[in-house]
Order: C-alpha cells, then structure tokens, then sequence
C-alpha cells in the first residue's frame, strides 16, 4: 500500500535517500529523490498512529540526508537504553566515574561519551509532558508515540482495554529482525517482562501485566496473555534468540519453589511453568540462573540463551554476588549475548537495558544511581569491543529522564558526592575550598532531587533528618527543624539519600530531552533533537534486512522507504502465525 494521505495542508520534506538495501518492492540503486509528505495536522488531536509514523519516517530521512549517511547499511543493531538516565544522571556519572579511577573526572568520558555521532530526543507522551518507560520504550521500538503504560500497543483504545486494543498493534524493530532471520536478543537488569525489555516483544495496553495473576479475568478472557508468556509464545519460529535479566517468579507456576531462594515461589496462577515450556520448546537452547551456569557454556556453540538470574530485578551492582552462585554483570550479560548472536551470517538485533539506573533514581539515591550508570558504559565498551564498527550500529540513548540536579558551584575536583567546596554566589572571589552554606549557614550538596523520598521531614519509616537507603514511604510530615546540618554527615555513603524539595514516596521522571549516542553504519544521522520515535526510522532505514522486511508487509514507498504504519496482522500472516496470535 503506497498511498498518499488525503489530510489537506500536507508539507513536504524533499530529501535525497539512498536505497539502503533493495526491498522486493523496490529496485537496487545508489540514490533517489524521496519526497515524504506529512499531514499538517491539528496537535494533539489530529495525531494519529499512522501519522506518527509517517512524521518520524520524513524526519529520519531529512536527518539522514543532512548527515551525507545515504547508503551506509548496519548489519548488526544494539540499542542501549539507559533507563531514566537523564543528562544531569550522565554528567555526575562521568565525573564519579573518572574520580574513582584517579584521574580528572570533570573531562573524563564514559565509553558512550566518545562515540562520535549525538542528538537530542523529545520524550513527551502523546498524553503525558513527563512520560513513563512503557509509552517511551514503544516509541522507540515502534515508530510510534503512544500513551503511558502502553507496551506495544498504539494510542487509540484506553488503558487496560483489552478488547480494543485488537488491531492496534505495533510492530517492533525485534519482531521486524526475527522475521528477517535475523537473530535477536533483549538483556536487562530489570525484569525481562518490565516496561523496556517488554517493548521489544510484548504487546498490552497495561505495562503492570507481566505476569497472568496480575491481569484481571476480564482482559484474559479476552484473550491477552502476560508479558511472561507472550516472551515464551513469541509467534515467529526462532523466537528471541537471547533473553537475559530478571523475572523468574513470572515465569513459574505458584506455589513452585525459586531455585535460588527455597522461600520464595513462582507467581502463575495459570499453572505453566515456562521455563520448562522453553526447554521443551528449543531443546537446543540453554537456560541459566546464575553465573556459573553461565560461564560454564561454550557461548560460540550455544544456538539459543534463557537466563533469569533472580525471582524479581537483578541486584544493583553495589549488591552483586560477583562469586559463581551469583548474577553477571551487565557487561558479562552483553559480551554473552553478543557471542550468541553472531553466529547468525545474517546479522543480528539486540537490545541492552540498564533497567535499574531508574530504580535508584526513584529511591532518591544518586550513589546507585550513577553506580548503575557507569556499569551501562562498561556494557557499551563491551559491545565496542566485541564488533566490528563498520557493520554494527549502536544507539545509547534513555526513555525518559528524572529530577537528579547538579547545583551549586563546587570548585573542580570535588567529590561528585560530596557536599559543595566552593563559591556560593558565581560572582564570589576565587574559592578557598571551604565548605559553602546556604542563606542560613548550613553546608549543602552538588546533587539533590526535585522531589521524592529523601526529603529531610519525619517519615513513617524514618525520623527527621537525611533519609538512608532503602527508604519507602507512605505519609511524611512537614518539616520542623529546618534543613539538616549536614557538616558532620558523610554525604558519599552508598546509602546517602540527597535531599528532596518535594516528599514524595518515590521520586518521578522529568520531561526534558534526554541524550542518543551512536556510532557506526547510520549514525550521523543522529544529530540535532529529534522526536523520540524517529530513532526507530533511523534504525531499519540503515539496516537492510530490518526495511526489506518492512517493505513486504506494505510499509514502504515507491523509492523503498517505510512510511505507512504496518499492521501485526499483516507480520503474522507473513510468518504463517494465526492472526489471533499474541
């Protein structure tokens, strides 16, 4: 179907494209003149799924042209997303990152830092300013802006509408490689069955789903499967190739003992047990649970990967059991992922989340926070190290960002943690490294939060005064004493919790861009701030496999550009799945 829109006052953006990879429908050439014409439409309402990949396939055409990156073609894709990491979050990262090591950490960069492409990414849903994982992570993988809480699912039906959400489906970039033959793979710290991992291979308009005993009888009468088992049921015949995080209990039957922690038992309450389900189901694949299971394999022989390595999100890197009973690190988990997938001559697709980056940010605590960070950037390196830059495109970038500040004005070197050394006013004369105060005398620190759980009041958990992780909250009251004296508390103590101007339970996102990094075959074409759905189109309009297969479900135009919105029905019937599938 290579109709145009009908909408009157379209725009268009004429933009030279080269044809990155012949589509069945669409002939091999070195370039042609695309002409992608957008509705001009009344927003928000006159937003539509369609329109909104229409929108981010011109954007990420005229982003690609402007860039001269016509005609580079990405054999391997690995998306990395850094889970709340706001740009505040990578700064302080950077800086803890190169103090730790001794060196200068105001100029030091962490591995993403260095790749030479970057951009800006609006992260606004298509009903929320400040959005969530679900809405964000879909936009991402899908070429389309939807609502919060909605995993794969466009922006048309309401929130936890089964029935409606029938038809209203988005294809994903890891589906789109599956059905290439590409091999694919989705790795996180976080559940596999949370909001990002979820994006890549789920589809429901309720991202709290992930397993049967959460979804209510209504929306499983109407035939909606948890995320849990959509990952195991996952219609194209290879399924994913690598998957790889926590989540064990959404995938074990009640009452069924975890095999790590005897205490602790699966959460089904439809009776599966799944992870027998996959080894039934791929008797060639392996499943693990802990590290040295994992290091016991020959990863270069092993065709297919399951490890869920704890009953809900993997431990913070802080907390990690490094020993063989316990769970890899991100960077292990990536480097193995890898191993697996590049035995596939056709190439691969795969996606690495630094899931708990955003947990530590919502528990208002920024040691763990940029802990989580700089073990992201140990991953990237890993990914770096273990391609080959002409064929592999790599996208680092977040869903949304939080309320993390970097304030005051610290002389150089302070501790990134650390209570301010320095001037309080800029225009103060030159510092003598003493500790600055606020307007009532009282030391303060580089980093705080906006709002959450490390507001300094009395707490139902906690008396008034700095917080200390772990700190979950129901009621807090206003604060008596005024702000803490601060001088004698050790602000650079792991479970220091910065101070928060707003109580709040736990700590919420924010609304501003956020930071893409990417290298490789494309990633020019990252530059200037683009809508967070546009990645997508830049992504399968430099990754041959991933566009020709867009252009067999219809998606593409006459010179081979995807442009209309494909339907999941239209991707089952392309793997011969039935259409009900989920």
């Amino acid at each position: 179907m290579h109709h145009r829109p009908t909408i009157a006052g379209r725009f268009i953006l004429g933009i030279t494209l080269s044809l990155l990879g012949a589509c069945a429908s669409a002939p091999s050439t070195t370039s042609a003149h695309a002409a992608i014409d957008v509705p001009a439409i009344q927003r928000p309402q006159g937003e539509t799924p369609q329109w909104w990949f229409r929108n981010g396939a011109a954007q990420a055409a005229q982003a690609s042209a402007q860039a001269h990156a016509d005609g580079q073609r990405a054999k391997n894709v690995i998306v990395f997303l850094g889970d709340g990491m706001s740009i505040p979050t990578i700064a302080a990262a950077h800086v803890m990152a190169g103090q730790r090591k001794g060196v200068d950490g105001e100029s030091y960069r962490l591995s993403f830092e260095k790749m030479p492409f970057s951009a800006l990414s609006r992260t606004y849903e298509t009903d929320q300013q400040t959005p969530d994982s679900a809405g964000t992570m879909t936009a991402i993988m899908s070429g389309v802006k939807t609502r919060a809480g909605f995993i794969g699912v466009s922006q048309v039906p309401k929130r936890q509408d089964c029935a409606a959400s029938r038809g209203q489906e988005l294809v994903s970039t890891l589906e789109l490689a599956a059905a290439a033959g590409m091999s694919t793979g989705a790795v996180s710290t976080a559940r596999i069955t949370h909001a990002t991992p979820a994006a890549t291979y789920g589809h429901l308009p309720e991202r709290n789903w992930e397993v049967d005993a959460a979804m209510p009888a209504a929306a499983r009468a109407e035939g909606c499967k948890d995320f849990a088992t959509q990952l195991i049921d996952f219609p194209a015949a290879n399924g994913l190739t690598v998957a790889m995080g926590g989540g064990r209990r959404n995938f074990l039957p009640a009452g069924v003992a975890d095999p790590e922690y005897p205490k602790k038992t699966g959460a089904r309450s439809d009776g599966r047990n799944l992870i027998d389900e996959w080894t039934a189901k791929h008797p060639d694949g392996k499943y693990v649970w802990n590290t040295a299971q994992l290091d016991a394999l020959d990863l270069a022989h092993t065709p297919r990967l399951l490890g869920l390595f704890e009953p809900s999100h993997m431990q913070y890197e802080h907390e990690r059991s490094k020993g063989p009973g316990g769970e890899p690190s991100l960077a292990q988990m990536t480097r193995s992922a890898i191993t697996v997938l590049k035995q596939n001559p056709n190439g691969f697709f795969l996606m690495v989340e630094g899931g708990r980056i955003d947990h530590a940010l919502h528990a208002g605590n920024a040691y763990r926070a940029l802990d989580e960070t700089i073990s992201l950037a140990d991953a990237v390196q890993a990914a770096l190290d273990a391609t080959d830059p002409a064929n592999t495109l790599i996208v680092v970038t977040a869903d949304h960002s939080h309320t993390l500040t970097f304030a005051g004005y610290p002389r150089r070197g302070n501790p990134i943690l650390g209570k301010v050394r320095g001037t309080t006013d800029s225009y103060d004369e030159e510092s003598t490294g003493a500790l600055a105060h606020d307007a009532t005398g009282l030391p303060y620190t580089t980093l705080g939060f906006a709002n959450g759980p490390g507001y300094t009041g009395a707490s139902d958990e906690q008396p008034e005064g700095p917080k200390h992780f772990p700190h979950q909250p129901k009621h807090f009251t206003a604060i008596s004493k005024g702000r803490p004296d601060l001088t004698h508390v050790d602000t650079t103590a792991p479970d220091y919790m910065q101070e928060a101007v707003v109580p709040l339970g736990g700590e919420t996102h924010g609304g501003e861009d956020v930071a893409i990094f990417a290298s490789g075959p494309g990633a020019a074409a990252f530059h200037g701030e683009l809508e967070q759905n546009a990645i997508f189109h830049i992504i399968v309009q430099h990754a041959p496999r991933i566009r020709a297969e867009l252009c067999r479900l219809g998606s593409c135009n006459a010179d081979g550009v995807p442009v209309d919105r494909p339907t999941r029905q239209a991707w089952l019937q392309q793997l011969g799945a039935p259409a009900a599938t989920r």
